[in-house]
């Protein structure tokens, strides 16, 4: 009977260490899937802000040449 009762608690314990790594693993992803989101945004904020910017550059033969020329 002893027997039993003592897996019983090795058991218990064994299922309330895994419910512990549960917890922090989805903690885990929680957090991964904000930074992933906040990534996501800052590379649309990038790849915008680098179209505008070739837009906004002329070509060499269209530039005005610097005042010391």
């Amino acid at each position: 009977m002893q027997n039993t009762e003592e897996r019983f608690i090795e058991i218990e314990m064994a299922i309330s260490n895994l419910e512990r790594i549960v917890d922090d693993l989805n903690d885990v992803i929680i957090k991964q899937g904000k930074d992933i989101a906040f990534l996501q945004k800052q590379n649309h904020y990038l790849t915008e802000a680098i179209r505008n910017a070739t837009n906004t550059v002329k070509p060499q033969d269209q530039e005005t040449p610097p005042p010391h020329y």
